[in-house]
């Protein structure tokens, strides 16, 4: 026996805080019985539907996307844009970004079907680094460097220290590249945290998540994910 909403976010469903929301809202059904409280027991001979469908278990799979700017991080849009799903045709199994990076960010996104997995990744508790290229234009200075790396404070509040290294910097063209890797996975903090020196981000490229790196695939190009890769992502979350 295991808890409903976590037999619905190893479906693939949505991640296990998602499925206590459509549980609460009445979205969800046991052997045909609405059931609006937290913890209910089910095996795996009950029937479970969320919004009126059956779920069914997928094997789990995961993915490493390189995601190309413009692209939303979502599986649909209401607008009509393109959508991160939309590098991955032919895929059967019902998958989803973990965490979101900006319409115009690119870079190093895991896709999955496991709820409990990307919930484990976006726990605010698992501080999983994650390294990020920025192209500025403006100049960050050796000593705007060295407050950044102690945290800087936005209107949610300070960040955590964060690891700075200044790639180049041209006074001449106003421009400096830098490579940060934050604790947190805070709305736009990259951009935010430029922002506070009063510089604007031109590039941004997550190049490092945890233990992965994007190695040699392009924007729009993806891989699986090897098990031994995602035991040790969540192992890193486990403190």
């Amino acid at each position: 026996m295991e808890r409903l909403q976590k037999v619905i976010a190893k479906a693939g469903i949505a991640s296990r805080r998602k499925a206590e929301e459509l549980i609460a809202q009445g979205k969800v059904k046991v052997n045909g019985v609405t059931v609006t409280e937290m913890g209910v027991q089910v095996s795996g001979n009950d029937e479970i539907t969320v919004n009126g469908k059956q779920i069914r278990t997928e094997e789990k799979v995961y993915f490493l996307l390189n995601k190309p700017a413009r692209v939303i991080c979502s599986v649909s849009d209401e607008k009509g844009r393109k959508t991160v799903m939309d590098c991955f045709e032919g895929i059967q199994e019902r998958i989803f970004p973990v965490g979101r990076l900006d319409y115009e960010t690119t870079g190093l996104l895991i896709m999955t079907n496991d709820g409990e997995f990307a919930n484990a990744m976006m726990h605010p508790r698992s501080h999983l680094p994650k390294t990020y290229e920025v192209t500025l234009n403006g100049v960050l200075t050796d000593d705007m460097a060295r407050i950044l790396s102690n945290g800087v404070m936005l209107d949610d509040g300070k960040t955590l220290p964060a690891d700075v290294v200044i790639l180049s910097r041209s006074e001449n063209r106003n421009r400096t590249i830098l490579q940060i890797t934050i604790y947190e996975g805070r709305n736009r903090e990259v951009r935010r945290m430029m922002e506070y020196f009063h510089c604007e981000v031109k590039k941004l490229n997550r190049v490092g998540y945890g233990n992965l790196d994007l190695g040699n695939l392009r924007q729009g190009e993806y891989r699986k994910l090897r098990m031994y890769e995602v035991k040790k992502l969540l192992s890193m979350t486990q403190h």
